[in-house]
C-alpha cells in the first residue's frame, strides 16, 4: 500500500536561465505546456491527496491553463514568494487550508522535472513511508568532479559518496515547515533545511531522465524524450 500523500509545485520563478521569453514552465512540449507533464504523473497515483501550484502573486497564466487542462487534485494559489522557501512555506500553508494534517507526507517537487513518472514517484513513497525523517530522489555523482577558479580547474574532487539532488522530496508537514521557518532562504532544497536541524534525509536512487530542465538545451531533449513515451504509450 501507498502511503496518502500531498504535493507542493513551486512555481513562482521567472525561468532566466532558459533564454525563452516568458517563464519555462508554459512553454510546450510534446503539444502540452510543460508544467502538464509535471501534474500528469502525480494525477496518476491513487493515493495522491491534495495539490498546490504555487505561482507569483500576479501569475493568472496557471489559472487560465487549469481551464484548459483540468486538473482534479490541484489548484493554484498565488501566493509564491522571491525565493524557493518562501514559496514552499506559502504552499505548505495553503494545504493546510485544505485540511491537510500536520502528520500527513508532503511531496516538493520541481515544475520544470517535467520526465517525473508515476513509477518514480511509488519509488520514492514505498522508500521513506516508514522512515522518520523522509527523503529525495537523488543519483550518485557519475562524473569527475572539478572546483574551479577564475575558470580553470583548482582541484579534482573525489566523488565517493556525492549524489546529485533531484525531486520530489518527500517529508512530514510539520517537519518540512518547521524546518523551512527556522533557516528559511539559507538553503537551496527542502533537505538542506532538514539537514540544518541536524536530520539525515533517506537517499533513493532515482534516474537520469528525471533532469530539471533549466537550459534551451534541455528543452529540445525533454521534447524527444516525451515525443517518445507518446509514440510507445
Amino acid at each position: 500500500m501507498l502511503p496518502r500523500f500531498h504535493v507542493v509545485i513551486p512555481c513562482a520563478g521567472s525561468g532566466s536561465r532558459s533564454g525563452l521569453s516568458g517563464p519555462k514552465q508554459y512553454s510546450l512540449l510534446a503539444g502540452e505546456p510543460m508544467v502538464v507533464h509535471t501534474l500528469k504523473a502525480f494525477d496518476a497515483l491513487t493515493s495522491f491527496g491534495q495539490g498546490v501550484v504555487v505561482v507569483a502573486p500576479h501569475d493568472q497564466q496557471m489559472a487560465e491553463l487549469f481551464a484548459s487542462y483540468p486538473q482534479a487534485k490541484f489548484s493554484v494559489s498565488n501566493t509564491g514568494g522571491a525565493s524557493r522557501a518562501q514559496s514552499v512555506l506559502a504552499g505548505l500553508l495553503a494545504l493546510q487550508s485544505l485540511g491537510v494534517n500536520s502528520s500527513d507526507w508532503v511531496l516538493v517537487h520541481d515544475a520544470a522535472r517535467c520526465l517525473v513518472t508515476p513509477e518514480l514517484i511509488e519509488k520514492l513513497l514505498l522508500a521513506c513511508q516508514h522512515d522518520e525523517v523522509g527523503g529525495l530522489l537523488a543519483l550518485p555523482l557519475p562524473d569527475t568532479l572539478k572546483a574551479e577558479d577564475a575558470g580553470r580547474v583548482s582541484s579534482t574532487l573525489p566523488r565517493t559518496g556525492k549524489w546529485l539532488a533531484q525531486t520530489p522530496q518527500m517529508f512530514r508537514w510539520d517537519s518540512l515547515f518547521g524546518a523551512l521557518a527556522q533557516v528559511g532562504d539559507q538553503v537551496t532544497d527542502e533537505a538542506s533545511a532538514l539537514e540544518a536541524l541536524g536530520l539525515a534525509p533517506l537517499l533513493v536512487p532515482s534516474a537520469s531522465f528525471n533532469f530539471k530542465v533549466t537550459y534551451n538545451e534541455d528543452m529540445a531533449m525533454a521534447e524527444v524524450l516525451l515525443q517518445h513515451r507518446k509514440a510507445v504509450s
